[in-house]
């Protein structure tokens, strides 16, 4: 992934543009990367509609596995004064 400083990276918007569509391009302030320049075919690929978290966790090879449990922690819980 190339690196461009923010003031590079606004003169050189073009530039930057044309090597995000083959790499992700790093934008950095003062020595900080703050944002990531990605082609549209990257971020549409990335932001694909995903099922819920419940869907995905059905369609897990564990789902309905009896034998798998998650113990409770048995720590007593705080007393709270109202």
């Amino acid at each position: 992934m190339q690196t461009w400083q923010m003031q590079g990276a606004k003169a050189r918007m073009s530039e930057l543009i044309k090597c995000a569509q083959t790499q992700p391009q790093d934008i950095t302030v003062h020595g900080k990367s703050v944002a990531v320049v990605v082609s549209r075919d990257t971020f549409d690929r990335l932001t694909l509609t995903q099922d819920s978290l419940v869907e995905f966790m059905r369609h897990s090879p564990l789902f309905g596995d009896d034998a798998l449990e998650f113990e409770r922690d048995p720590s007593p819980v705080r007393e709270v004064t109202l």
